[in-house]
């Protein structure tokens, strides 16, 4: 039996990074419309089940960490439904359980793509970016909208080290569970959930 060629090797690497990158961009893209579709389905599940409610939007904010849907409006609901200190647990979880998430899809779009040995080459030097700086992970995690999401991602792309990665996103999670939390109580009493 013939050992395979060095082009046949790029070829069937080409083939497992398209079919690795098609099937999570799909994933994503299922998770993301049942999460914007059924909204109104998880909102009056997780209301109706009680604490088995929080455990499963503690699940779903880890979902969430594979779309590009917003985990806000979910801590908002958990607030106004169960109160601020019990959508701050929640959403510190959970989000901490979607930074993982974020994190490992980037690890996985890194692995797919070779991204380390072809960082190097990037224009306007940024594959010399550190980003695996304490600085830029916890600063990059506080840019409002989907900065979190890239920063995780990026994060896996550029291979950070685990550890270190958990323990800046733990820093804005905490802050940003707080205030999203706290904002969100007292929204019962303007807006009927």
């Amino acid at each position: 039996m013939a050992l395979p060629t060095p082009e046949e090797l790029a070829d069937k690497d080409k083939q497992r990074t398209v079919r690795m990158l098609i099937t999570t961009l799909l994933f994503m893209v299922a998770i993301g419309l049942i999460a914007a579709f059924d909204f109104q389905k998880i909102k009056l599940f997780i209301s109706h089940a009680g604490v088995w409610g929080i455990l499963i939007s503690i699940i779903v904010y880890g979902l969430l960490g594979f779309t590009l849907v917003p985990s806000e409006p979910l801590t908002l609901l958990i607030a106004a439904m169960f109160g601020p200190w019990v959508a701050m647990i929640a959403s510190f979880f959970g989000n901490t359980l979607s930074a993982i998430a974020e994190y490992f899809l980037g690890r996985r779009i890194g692995n797919a793509t070779n991204f380390i040995e072809k960082k190097e080459k990037l224009p306007f030097g940024l594959g010399k970016m550190k980003i695996d700086s304490p600085a830029f992970l916890i600063l990059g995690r506080m840019i409002p909208g989907y900065g979190p999401k890239a920063v995780g991602i990026v994060a896996g792309v550029y291979h950070v080290p685990f550890w270190r990665y958990v323990w800046t996103a733990i820093i804005p999670l905490s802050f940003g569970s707080a205030i999203f939390a706290f904002g969100g109580f007292g929204l019962e009493k303007l807006i009927k959930f």
